[in-house]
């Protein structure tokens, strides 16, 4: 058997094969033939999405290239590519994402099913410019699907989470390339709180980080700006000082909250400007668990604040920043912004370190305060958690029967879910 885990080194599997088919027709026997299957991209998931004892499939072998409609407004991607390799592509035609978030490393099918997404007060997830798929089912048929073409498949397969089929190509909406300036800048958790709602207004992407023991928070900001010619610096904030303090926390717990507050200087203000591709992701070397909610809009700061009070109170040594960000609704069956705009906190622990507890500890706070997990980051999920959440969860699962009656695309994980 072969071996295979994730990013983080959290999930782990041993698929019966692992398969990196070149053309439709090779991932069609594949299909048809297995048992059990998924697919693997990056392996950003937390959660194990991706686990299988049957054949696990990878995409990024795949034939294909991007290919552009006539207006300039869409294109037809391969579902195996990175979104490193997607952007590149696009940008020497010209053309760029809508948004993206602060990796690039995911598939675009991954991403897309998932729901990943960035940040803007008037920009949804990844998946929101999602027109069609083109995809194997569990028999090896390939067909495609979209609003006007099997429109039920379509709509579970926006958010589907790998159970509806193996996605080989998607059509996204995409915009003429532009450039973007960053800024960073601490401040108070304070003052951005009381200039959030100007902020997430006035700036086409803003969010901000703040240390649970921490004093100052760390806000970006990204708006289209002009050209400045080559961009020297690659990524937003220089992590070699966090990864010390990682290993310093890791050895010595108990320092952590008397560290954090020094981490983020009041007098820090940095910019660059370079292309939107290059601007949105940065390197993000300091492996991690995560666990995502995506909290009604209006709930954030006190989900935020209720978590940040408890990690005090019991002195927790939470090592990463809380990552605080602004999606719009969608009306997407699984999207966890399908009952409108929210705000998404993410929470991260080192890897180094015991995980578990502190998001145990924590969860339970972004669910009072309304929230919906992250499908790829760490949560506790029942099937009757999922019913209360979404509405449409019922409808979903009668797609996915009808599409993969034996459940080949199903794991352990989702069964329990959606089964």
């Amino acid at each position: 058997m072969s071996q295979w885990s994730n990013w983080s080194g959290s999930v782990a599997a041993r698929p019966r094969e692992i398969a990196r088919p070149k053309t439709e027709a090779e991932l069609a026997r594949l299909v048809a033939s297995a048992n059990k299957g998924r697919v693997a991209g990056a392996g950003h998931s937390f959660m194990p999405l991706c686990e299988t004892n049957g054949l696990l499939l990878s995409l990024d072998q795949f034939e294909g290239d991007i290919e552009v409609s006539a207006d300039g407004a869409r294109v037809w991607a391969p579902a195996g590519w990175s979104l490193a390799k997607l952007t590149a592509a696009l940008w020497a035609r010209g053309l760029s994402l809508i948004n993206q978030g602060d990796v690039n490393p995911q598939a675009l099918a991954g991403a897309i099913g998932t729901g990943t997404h960035g940040t803007g007060e008037k920009l949804g997830s990844l998946s929101t410019t999602a027109r069609a798929f083109r995809l194997a089912r569990a028999d090896g048929a390939i067909i495609t699907c979209s609003a006007d073409e099997n429109p039920d498949l379509f709509q579970a397969q926006r958010v589907g989470l790998g159970m509806l089929g193996v996605v080989t190509r998607i059509e996204i909406d995409v915009t003429p390339a532009y450039h973007l300036e960053e800024t960073l800048t601490a401040m108070p958790l304070a003052e951005i709180e009381a200039q959030w709602d100007e902020l997430a207004a006035n700036n086409r992407h803003v969010e901000f980080w703040v240390f649970p023991h921490g004093g100052q928070a760390l806000l970006k900001r990204l708006n289209p700006a002009p050209p400045e010619g080559e961009m020297t610096q690659t990524t937003d904030v220089d992590e070699s000082d966090f990864r010390l303090f990682c290993n310093i926390s890791a050895a010595a717990p108990w320092l952590t909250r008397h560290i954090q507050p020094h981490l983020v200087s009041k007098r820090l203000n940095a910019r660059r400007v370079g292309p939107a591709y290059k601007v949105f992701p940065s390197d993000r070397t300091v492996r991690f668990e995560e666990m995502e909610y995506e909290v009604p809009r209006a709930a954030g700061f006190a989900a935020l604040k209720e978590a940040m009070a408890h990690i005090q109170k019991k002195r927790l040594p939470v090592v990463f920043p809380f990552e605080f960000r602004v999606v719009a609704g969608d009306d997407i069956w699984l999207s966890p912004m399908h009952a409108g705009a929210c705000s998404s906190i993410s929470m991260h622990q080192y890897a180094k370190m015991p995980y578990a507890e502190v998001f145990a500890a924590i969860e339970p706070i972004f669910r009072a305060h309304g929230g919906r997990p992250h499908w790829a980051k760490r949560h506790t999920l029942t099937r009757a958690d999922v019913d209360v959440l979404y509405p449409n969860a019922e409808r979903f699962r009668a797609v996915r029967a009808a599409h993969d009656p034996h459940g080949k695309f199903l794991n352990a994980h989702l069964a329990s879910l959606f089964g």
